[in-house]
Parts: structure tokens; C-alpha cells; sequence
């Protein structure tokens, strides 16, 4: 269920993105409310499950994963819970997403080295073909949504 999300919704999802350590005094000031009604506004955020939790991001090359690549997985037949036990397995598999068209799944995945990032591509290789793309850089790192801008009306 969609919920209904006002500019102050907006605001703080924002910041909290930003920031998600920020207190709730500053997170105030910064969307001008009251420390308490900010409190109850993230709580309510919580609970309809808008907000769905916290993280720390992580430098992959400072924690030793030298590689990171996109393996998109063409997954033939309709069994996916051997796929969904190595996702499980494997933390080196940092994201996946289940996708239409010729790619069944896009693959997120960190390494750290190259024969690693080959045997976590072979072991995913049992469940189809696979296409593998090494990251040179993020362009744009995964940012969050933002406020959607209101659609153009027409005359």
C-alpha cells in the first residue's frame, strides 16, 4: 500500500538518507518542526514501513573487496529456491534483483580478487548463462528516492 506522503514526509526521508545518525534535534531544525513532532513523524515513517531500517555504508577497497561487477543471470525453469539458498550463502553477493526481460536476475557482487569473483561466477553458472560486467567506478551510488516532481499538466 501506498502511503500518502506530505513535504515534510519528504523532508525527513531526505535527511534521513543524508544522514540516518542524524539527531532528532538537528533533524528538526533542518525540517522545521519540533523535536517531538519529528520524533513521532520517523516513528509513523517506521511503522507504516516507509522507513524499513538503518545501514553504514561501506568502502568495498577498504575492507578488501578489489573488485565489484554486475552478473546478470539468465535462469531457466521455475525452481528458485537453489538460487535463493547461494544468495544466502554467499555475502559476496551483495544485492539481487529479479528483473523482465532476457535477464532473469541482475547481480550485484563484490570480490576480493578475481578468482574469487570467477568462483562466485561459476557457482552462479550452474543456474544458467551469466553475463559479467566489472565496475570501474559508481557514477552514481545508490542514492534513494527523492520527493517525485509533479507531472507537467497539459492545456
Amino acid at each position: 500500500m501506498t502511503e500518502n506522503l506530505d513535504a515534510t514526509d519528504w523532508a525527513i526521508l531526505d535527511e534521513l538518507q543524508r544522514d540516518a545518525r542524524i539527531a532528532f534535534t538537528e533533524l528538526a531544525r533542518r525540517v522545521n518542526l519540533s523535536a517531538s513532532a519529528t520524533t513521532e513523524r520517523v516513528r509513523r515513517l517506521e511503522a507504516a514501513g516507509v522507513i524499513t531500517g538503518y545501514r553504514a555504508e561501506v568502502d568495498l577497497e577498504r575492507t578488501g573487496y578489489m573488485a565489484l561487477a554486475v552478473v546478470r543471470l539468465k535462469y531457466p525453469g521455475t525452481r528458485h529456491e537453489p538460487l535463493r539458498q547461494l544468495l544466502a550463502e554467499r555475502s559476496e553477493i551483495l544485492e539481487c534483483l529479479r528483473t523482465t526481460g532476457e535477464d532473469c536476475y541482475v547481480l550485484k557482487v563484490a570480490a576480493t580478487s578475481m578468482a574469487q569473483l570467477e568462483e562466485i561466477v561459476d557457482a552462479l553458472a550452474r543456474f544458467g548463462s551469466t553475463t559479467t560486467n566489472l565496475v570501474l567506478s559508481p557514477t552514481l551510488p545508490f542514492r534513494g528516492p527523492r520527493k517525485p516532481e509533479a507531472a507537467p499538466r497539459s492545456l
